[in-house]
């Protein structure tokens, strides 16, 4: 028992390697996606007021330039916008919709994976309980006499699988939920920009004529 280490459970047990696997994954893109949205923040009225300006002065190419220049689905909704300022209300709306879904998908990038690995963590888990149970039994049949030293490498085989499940799935479905919630949060941004955004254009486009 005194030589029974995490160590050498870890050895024993492919489960824990998958679920170590896992974790070093879930991690990787939580960072990953941390570092996305944290670039993605935005204070949309501010653009919105800076391009608005820029309009009314007559000058697309800064507005435009303007919003190339930051790293946002929001900002790159409306520089794609700007880009179309020569179309027709329709046009501009239909081709922003189809940039919205782009940029969307760029937003849920591993979330998918993240939403995987939360649910799937704790199976694998469960899996490897039930494997160091039975190696428990194994070991208790070929011993031939009972005693906790004999079951012990299976049964702590079996409880550090479970806490292993549990620790690589509750951080993954938390960091799913709170980017799911960025992801809502910045395509409501995307729908407004765009509303005012057509609006600023269709201002601008009336007063040049």
């Amino acid at each position: 028992m005194g030589n029974l280490t995490l160590l050498e459970i870890l050895k024993q047990s492919f489960t824990l390697v998958i679920l170590l696997f896992c974790s070093l994954l879930s991690i990787i893109f939580m960072v990953e996606r941390w570092v996305y949205f944290r670039s993605a923040r935005l204070a949309v009225d501010d653009l919105l007021r800076r391009v608005g300006a820029l309009l009314e002065a007559g000058d697309l190419k800064q507005a435009q330039s303007l919003c190339q220049s930051i790293k946002s689905p929001v900002a790159r909704l409306a520089h794609y916008a700007l880009l179309q300022h020569g179309r027709s209300r329709a046009e501009i709306e239909e081709l922003m919709e189809s940039k919205k879904l782009e940029e969307r998908v760029k937003m849920e990038r591993y979330l998918g994976v993240l939403g995987t690995l939360g649910n799937t963590a704790p199976f694998i888990g469960l899996f490897g309980t039930v494997l160091g149970i039975i190696r428990a039994f194994e070991d208790l049949a070929l011993s031939g006499s009972g005693g906790p030293t004999v079951v012990a490498k299976g049964i702590a085989e079996a409880l550090v699988a479970t806490a292993a499940g549990l620790a690589v799935a509750i951080p993954a479905v938390i960091a799913y939920n709170y980017f799911v919630k960025k992801v809502k949060v910045i395509s409501t941004e995307m729908d407004v920009m765009g509303i005012r955004l057509l609006s600023l254009i269709k201002q601008g486009a009336q007063e040049k004529t």
